[in-house]
């Protein structure tokens, strides 16, 4: 380091020094006369040698925060032998008279507060104060960078470690209280974290740091892992009292034991050489932060116990905004977890992948969706949406609609309608709430898909021989608009397609337009086809994974919301379909026609079942329809029984008493099959029933 080190003098407090320039932002350098060097760095105590060179200041990073590059305090050259000429001029003081360095104490050459005769080059007390006052801003500005809990209190840990204290120890109620909560149960406090340092380390800069630890100390036995606050005990009093208190008093003391058991309280160093500081949040005492010197280092004075409590509050304050913080960030996870599908149905014929982003980690709400919604028939309604904005305004609008598309897809409407209906409740929910919406319908067994649109991007269908088509879909207006038409179209959905619907933050970004990224999608859905060949299409989950690759660093602007579509169908062969008329011989006629479609795909097995069921569904469809019986009955991984009639009322399943005729056929078809249900069509309903193949 270069030999004319400078000593800084505090700018706020101090007298300049005679024959220095007042206007030296950095205050009065003392100077040798003849030579321009700086008096040699002065040490912490009496009697003791100067600091080396490298000594290290409040602030941890091996130079005086004040000269610390990018601190608030740093000024040009300070602590690097820069001389007069380089310091940035500013106007002097009014109203501070000059006078003799020895005045920073009594005449007779003492200090103030300790009544010592200061040694030669040991610093003045308002350098020490300086020296606290850099420290806590550079401490509480280490704390206020967390954001979460964790983060905070290893700030408090890294600041006065080892910088203020040898040791420390944090301590946080278990659990949290959050915000205006108000707990319940006893207190108790938990040891969230600790730090130390070496023994043999040499601390008595006083606030000196020191290298990482070497070998173990007493200190290192300080500590319970968790204790409980009895009321009225020495401990909830020196919480209660909220101010730090050095340890050697009565009431701290006798609070040691119950905070870190007899053994640990029994390391803790006599005389003023620990402090226990209460963290007290907006509310409530919140926890206890123990700051800890070793015997051989100079003890805790009056004027640290300031500095103890400004990094408590500035610490309890934080780790209560973080826990606030922490809870909203929960609630509006569990807000968007519950508004999107936990997992996707299992459909006949189709199989399902989706993802979901979100705009920012920090912003894990918004108003896209997707959906997919079983349909009678096999049939399944794909849906995906896209509310304005990424809030919470957002996400709840979001939930309305999706419920909303579920419902009117229980229905089984036409896409259109549904639209049409999702239009509405839009204008009813307020003003400006808009939206895009697709909504596709597949039939398994027709092989066909009827699509209408909202002002949505497009769909692209990856066909089974690689080529990729974005689909001719008639935009319309978004939902909200209000008094618009909605047009669906239908298209051929051939078995191993596989259909990608998407928001529009997958496509659209600063960096570039929707329909440059549409083009950009289409093209790498082709390319990752290739990979797996013409006769294979690539996985599902797969494919979404490439998809998302795509984006770039700068394409994250907007939530995302994918769901893919593999289109297997169901073979004209696996179907059997049939009217029966409305009459007392259409149950017998359901069994035998029942009988040998089991018969003609091998499953003899099922046929007792399977002709009971029928038989008892039958029956109760005959009983109340005036127009034709539908019968389907359909062969994948289960065998899958429809029975449709005109009539709109749903079954119920109800305990028939032991006098009645009927009631039973619905209890029977509980009990045999693996899954059976009703669902409500715009011309009647559908009774269905699935049974195990073999």
């Amino acid at each position: 380091m270069d030999s004319t080190r400078v000593t800084e003098q505090p700018t706020s407090f101090e007298r300049p020094q005679p024959g220095a320039d007042p206007a030296d932002p950095r205050g009065a350098l003392l100077r040798v006369p003849g030579t321009g060097a700086a008096l040699p760095l002065q040490s912490r105590s009496g009697g003791e040698p100067p600091a080396s060179p490298d000594t290290v200041t409040p602030g941890g990073t091996g130079q005086d925060p004040a000269t610390e590059p990018g601190s608030e305090h740093s000024q040009p050259g300070a602590g690097q032998g820069a001389g007069p000429d380089t310091h940035r001029p500013r106007p002097a003081p009014e109203g501070i008279p000059v006078q003799p360095a020895a005045d920073h104490g009594r005449p007779d050459g003492r200090e103030r507060r300790t009544g010592q005769v200061a040694a030669p080059g040991r610093p003045t007390p308002m350098r020490r104060d300086g020296d606290r006052l850099r420290f806590v801003g550079a401490a509480t500005r280490r704390i206020a960078r967390g954001i979460d809990l964790d983060e905070i209190v290893m700030g408090l840990c890294r600041a006065t470690v080892p910088t203020f204290s040898d040791a420390i120890l944090v301590y946080l109620r278990d659990p949290l209280p959050v915000g205006d909560e108000r707990p319940t149960g006893p207190l108790v406090l938990r040891l969230r974290r600790t730090d130390r340092i070496p023994a043999e380390r040499d601390t008595e800069g006083g606030f000196a740091p020191i290298a990482p630890p070497e070998q173990p100390s007493e200190l290192d036995s300080v500590g319970a892992e968790l204790c409980t606050v009895r009321p009225g005990s020495a401990l909830a009093e020196v919480l209660r009292g909220v101010r730090p208190v050095f340890t050697d008093a009565p009431a701290a003391r006798a609070a040691l034991p119950e905070l870190l058991g007899e053994e640990g309280a029994s390391a803790v160093p006599d005389g003023q050489r620990a402090v226990l500081a209460p963290l007290r949040g907006r509310r409530r005492v919140i926890g206890a932060a123990l700051f800890l010197r070793r015997p051989e280092r100079i003890p805790f004075e009056a004027d640290d116990l300031l500095v103890a409590a400004q990094l408590a509050t500035h610490s309890a304050l934080g780790i209560d905004k973080a826990v606030l913080y922490g809870r909203e960030a929960y609630i509006a996870d569990e807000l968007q977890r519950t508004m999107l599908p936990e997992n996707l149905p299992r459909c006949t014929g189709v199989r399902l992948a989706s993802r979901y982003l979100p705009a920012a980690e920090t912003a894990r709400v918004g108003g896209d969706w997707y959906d997919a919604i079983p349909l009678p028939g096999s049939r399944v309604a794909l849906v995906v949406g896209d509310v304005m904005g990424h809030s919470m305004t957002s996400a709840a609008i979001m939930g309305q609609l999706r419920t909303t598309a579920q419902t009117l897809a229980g229905l089984d409407l036409p896409p259109q309608e549904v639209l049409h209906h999702l239009d509405e409740q839009a204008q009813r929910l307020g003003v400006d709430r808009m939206a895009t919406c697709l909504y596709a319908v597949y039939d398994p067994v027709a092989h066909r898909i009827t699509i209408a649109n909202a002002g949505h991007p497009p769909p692209v269908l990856l066909e089974l021989g690689g080529r990729a088509e974005v689909l001719r879909v008639p935009a319309g207006a978004p939902i909200g608009v209000g008094g618009v038409d909605f047009e669906a179209v239908e298209l051929d959905a051939p078995a191993g397609a596989t259909l990608l619907l998407y928001t529009d933050g997958l496509v659209e970004s600063r960096l570039r337009d929707v329909w440059t990224g549409i083009e950009q999608l289409r093209e790498k859905l082709a390319a990752t086809a290739q990979l797996t060949g013409p006769d294979h299409p690539p996985p599902l989950e797969a494919l979404c994974d490439e998809v998302l690759d795509m984006l770039g660093p700068g394409d994250r602007d907007d939530d995302i919301a994918l769901l893919a579509a593999r289109f297997d169908g169901i073979a004209p062969s696996d179907v059997a379909y049939w009217f029966l008329e409305p009459e007392d011989a259409a149950p017998g006629r359901a069994r035998r026609l029942a009988r040998r479609a089991l018969s003609r795909w091998g499953m003899e097995e099922l046929s007792d079942s399977v002709e009971l069921l029928v038989s008892e569904v039958v029956t109760n469809a005959v009983r109340y329809a005036t127009r034709p019986v539908t019968l389907r009955l359909l062969r994948t991984d289960v065998l899958r029984c429809e029975v449709g009639d005109d009539v709109p009322q749903l079954p119920r399943l109800r305990q028939a008493r032991a006098t009645d005729e009927g009631g039973r056929g619905l209890y029977l078809v509980n009990r045999l099959a693996r899954r059976w249900g009703a669902t409500r069509l715009s011309t009647g309903k559908v009774v269905w029933f699935e049974l195990n193949r073999g």
